[in-house]
């Protein structure tokens, strides 16, 4: 029993060293172990699409860029070709400067013959040259790349496209690719079959159709919207949504195929320019949006430097470096924009959440891009190929929601200022006409006090005279009292001029501070034929002149409250030279904003006056313009006296200029 305790005890304390032992022997095993050759790929007509794995295709690095295929098919270079697949690598060509040699086996399965096809998913590759074994030995070559014009593909379609010759009988045929990129690319491809390829292809171009065709509607939408508010966040918008497009064009290749297939320098430019374009807009897009400037001064400054340097650092990596590595430079200015947003919105600003949730779901697809950017096999299908797409479209929607629910909540603040202003102006037009009803009862106090003095002296006067000859001892008292009640009569009436005088400025001020209702002013001017009347009245008070030929005689015209002139016939309407020349909308509601526009001077909210003349807020806007005008004109005119009536606006001579002038304004109205 004590032995083999002993050996347990010395197995016990060994027992570490034993497994490190082991564990480098299968390291060095697994180091001195050749590489394994790749599997072969067999095409059957149930799997019509088949993603090429890593160990289907073995990869030869060529750092001379010389070789031609005799050599590479040579024993002496087909022992070098390598699979990716369980050695950790990604599939990627990490050295520009190298060509790529990449071999794979397809033997034809069981079933019909078809048409098969192979597809590069990566539209960056240089030039791709794909080696096609012949029926009766050799190859052939077919040659295309992005460093060529667009009519070199062998097949019209935004990716690389290569059909694979079938031939009777043939048993395995060996292809091989030869890939030769200045910028990192990756060897991600797939194997269609000729029956299923025409459908696929159309129901990709038809989903990035209607991809783009939601990305034209959400860009013209918020760029009438900018030219209707001049928000400059709509600006910046349009701009992100221009540079997302452009990146997306690059990256799917439709932009190569339909818009500039004759240019592969631009194409390439377009690739390296757009994600920097990318960047600068949406961040001068958030930091508008957010307000950082003012919310977050110096975290605004920090964005700012950060998002240079990031710029920078992406066109030194474009133009020198080409290490295909810049999109980890993304990481920080996008960080830092988030932080951003998650600050604001911790402020109060509300609509900051719609940014957040777009750019969350920004960054999940972007997981994906970066998998297939280091070349890991991470979910390689048709939903996480265009995920990006999906969450563009979202994205660029959400933020048009967040746009428009922040100029919504500005409006709101401004309407409820104005409300609060208009409290505050009924409760003291309140004040005044309880005023003006403390005066009429003073008023009445003052005529029946009136009216008892004059009774009393009328009775006291009649038992004067009645009294006087009889007694005449009481001639001095009574010479006294009505010295007194005269004295006391001259006060009462100075004070009667003073109440009257003081009445009068209470009302004469009312006039001037009342702001007539719409009710009130119809009265005055119940209907269209009342106002032209009182503006020909207004008009030709100092007698007619004809503005063709200055003749000063005029008779009736057919038009209510027309002249026509007895020399030239020019008939001159009512409303010609005013304010109200070629108005759209009734006579009686303009007349009523341009008194509530000279009674206020002008200081009332085209949002107010819209909802008091139940006018469209367009047509509200333009005429308050208009208006606003001839009273700044007027101000500035030499005869222009402070309180003057507000007749002298209506007949701005310039109005009809700028009708003529801005036909435009007047339509809209």
């Amino acid at each position: 029993m004590l032995p083999w305790l002993v050996r347990a005890r010395c197995w016990q304390q060994a027992r570490p060293w034993a497994l490190a032992w082991l564990l480098g022997c299968c390291w060095l095993a697994a180091q001195a172990t050749p590489p394994a050759a790749e599997d072969t790929l067999v095409t059957t007509a149930s799997r019509p699409a088949q993603f090429l794995h890593g160990r289907f295709y073995s990869v030869l690095e060529d750092s001379s860029n010389r070789l031609p295929l005799r050599l590479v098919r040579s024993p002496a270079y087909a022992s070098s070709f390598a699979t990716l697949a369980g050695t950790g690598r990604p599939a990627n060509n990490h050295h520009p400067r190298s060509t790529y040699w990449l071999r794979f086996t397809v033997r034809p399965g069981l079933g019909p013959a078809t048409d098969w096809y192979l597809e590069l998913y990566d539209p960056h590759i240089g030039a791709a040259t794909l080696f096609r074994p012949l029926a009766g030995g050799g190859y052939d070559s077919v040659m295309t790349g992005a460093n060529l014009p667009f009519a070199t593909r062998p097949q019209p379609y935004k990716n690389f496209l290569f059909d694979l010759p079938r031939h009777a009988g043939a048993g395995p045929a060996t292809y091989y690719l030869r890939l030769c990129s200045d910028s990192p690319t990756s060897f991600r491809a797939m194997l269609h079959s000729g029956a299923s390829l025409i459908p696929q292809l159309g129901l990709q171009y038809w989903l990035l159709g209607g991809f783009y065709g939601i990305v034209l509607i959400m860009l013209v939408y918020n760029l009438f919207l900018f030219f209707f508010l001049k928000e400059k966040p709509y600006l910046y918008y349009v701009l992100y949504v221009l540079s997302g497009a452009l990146l997306f064009l690059s990256e799917d290749g439709l932009g190569f195929q339909y818009l500039w297939p004759d240019g592969p320098g631009f194409n390439h430019l377009v690739g390296v320019a757009a994600p920097v374009l990318l960047l600068l807009t949406f961040s001068q897009y958030a930091r508008t949006f957010l307000e950082t400037s003012s919310r977050q001064p110096r975290l605004d400054q920090l964005i700012r430097w950060v998002v240079g340097g990031s710029v920078a650092l992406l066109v030194f990596d474009a133009a020198l470096m080409h290490s295909g590595s810049g999109f980890w430079l993304y990481l920080l200015p996008y960080g830092l924009l988030y932080y951003a947003a998650w600050r604001v919105w911790r402020e109060g600003l509300a609509p900051a959440r719609y940014l957040l949730l777009a750019q969350a779901l920004v960054a999940a697809s972007l997981i994906f891009l970066v998998a297939r950017k280091l070349g890991l096999e991470f979910y390689n299908n048709a939903y996480t190929v265009y995920s990006l797409n999906v969450a563009f479209v979202v994205e660029i929607a959400i933020l048009s929601y967040a746009l428009a629910d922040k100029i919504k909540s500005l409006m709101d603040t401004t309407l409820r200022t104005q409300h609060r202003l208009l409290k505050q102006l009924r409760k003291r037009h309140r004040a005044q006409e309880l005023l003006v009803e403390k005066l009429h009862e003073n008023q009445a106090l003052k005529d029946q006090l009136n009216t008892e003095l004059e009774a009393l002296v009328a009775r006291r006067t009649d038992e004067l005279r009645q009294q006087n000859d009889t007694i005449a001892a009481q001639n001095r008292e009574l010479l006294e009292t009505n010295s007194l009640l005269a004295l006391q009569s001259a006060a009462i009436e100075q004070l009667n001029r003073n109440l009257s005088r003081e009445v009068q400025d209470q009302k004469e001020a009312r006039l001037e501070a009342r702001e007539f209702d719409f009710g009130e002013f119809s009265q005055l001017y119940p209907d269209k034929d009342a106002c032209l009347r009182y503006l020909a009245d207004l008009k030709w008070q100092h007698g007619y002149h004809c503005r063709k030929c200055g003749h000063e005689k005029s008779c009736e015209a057919r038009e209510p409250f027309a002249r026509r002139c007895t020399r030239c016939r020019y008939v001159e309407s009512a409303t010609t030279g005013t304010l109200l020349q070629k108005c759209k909308f009734p006579i009686v509601k303009a007349l009523y904003a341009v008194f509530l526009l000279h009674a206020h001077r002008g200081r009332f909210a085209p949002a107010e006056l819209a909802r008091v003349l139940e006018l469209r807020p367009a047509t509200s806007w333009s005429f308050a313009q208009k208006v606003l005008a001839a009273l700044q004109r007027r101000s500035q005119a030499p005869d222009y006296e402070e309180g003057e009536a507000w007749t002298h606006v209506l007949l701005d001579a310039t109005a009809e200029l700028e009708v003529e002038e801005l036909p435009g304004v007047v339509e809209q109205a």
